[in-house]
């Protein structure tokens, strides 16, 4: 999955630091997309060198790399550097670049995160960073606001040796597993049992634990469960939701382009009896 770098590891604590020579930055434009380079392949960043103008704030580090995100206004442009979604990112470099586009996720979530929060919500003053910790602190009223988070889950839902594989109506093209996010005052197995029911109209029981992901493309915590079908299984699809549910059995899994996904890896664990 995307966070697996190991035996690179991720280190996410805020620092109250300026950027040094070697340092990479981040470089948004309004519309979400990246700037960067590539060579023999790989994603080049650009670094501190290319801030002209304006700020910037820490924002993690990997290994010894350490990354920022520029608060410049406006395009910038550098040679033999574009601007990238971060689906044509994940797209284009999805088999080389393992290490970089978990970058690239998580500098996508910070940057949205601090792109929707430049003004107090309780008294419009304008919010400034944390010095001690991540965050944005308004210096009229003193309300904190923390990184955003949005807890949703991906349910590998199963029928003997069949697995419930879906497609979304818009959006992402290839198989999928039933998901959706947590509601208010809900547990994540209760929103297992609703989304499901919800998207195909099958019951489901024994809903067990798989494991989690962070996804910075929309800000999302993913977390995995397997359950099965209850009865017959028979299918009621939601069309505004989904084109496609369907039982499918293991060896005729169609699995996704790459293996970034927590979705991906549920179905190739299916697919290959471990599940």
């Amino acid at each position: 999955m995307v966070q697996d770098i190991s035996p690179s590891k991720l280190k996410n604590e805020y620092v109250d630091c300026f950027p040094k020579d070697g340092d990479k930055v981040f470089m948004f434009n309004k519309d979400g997309k990246v700037l960067l380079g590539e060579k023999d392949g790989r994603i080049v960043f650009t670094d501190v060198s290319d801030i002209k103008e304006g700020k910037c704030i820490y924002l993690f580090a990997i290994d010894d790399d350490r990354f920022f995100l520029s608060f410049c206004d406006g395009d910038y442009n550098k040679e033999g550097f574009e601007y990238y979604t971060v689906r044509e990112v994940r797209d284009k470099f999805s088999e080389i670049s393992q290490k970089e586009i978990y970058a690239v996720f998580t500098a996508f979530h910070l940057w949205r995160w601090y792109a929707d929060n430049k003004y107090c919500g309780r008294c419009k003053g304008e919010l400034k960073p944390g010095e001690k910790e991540r965050s944005l602190v308004c210096p009229d009223c003193n309300n904190i606001i923390y990184p955003r988070i949005n807890p949703a889950v991906i349910v590998g839902v199963t029928k003997g040796d069949c697995i419930l594989l879906t497609r979304y109506r818009r959006g992402y093209g290839h198989n999928a597993l039933v998901a959706g996010f947590t509601e208010i005052g809900e547990t994540l197995e209760e929103t297992v049992k609703r989304e499901v029911k919800e998207e195909t109209g099958v019951e489901v029981t024994n809903i067990r634990y798989y494991k989690s992901q962070p996804w910075g493309m929309a800000q999302d915590m993913l977390v995995g469960y397997f359950c099965d079908a209850v009865g017959d299984g028979k299918i009621n699809m939601d069309e505004n939701e989904l084109k496609f549910a369907e039982w499918v059995k293991r060896e005729d899994i169609e699995l996704q382009p790459n293996n970034l996904s927590l979705t991906n890896e549920m179905m190739r664990m299916f697919k290959e009896g471990n599940e």
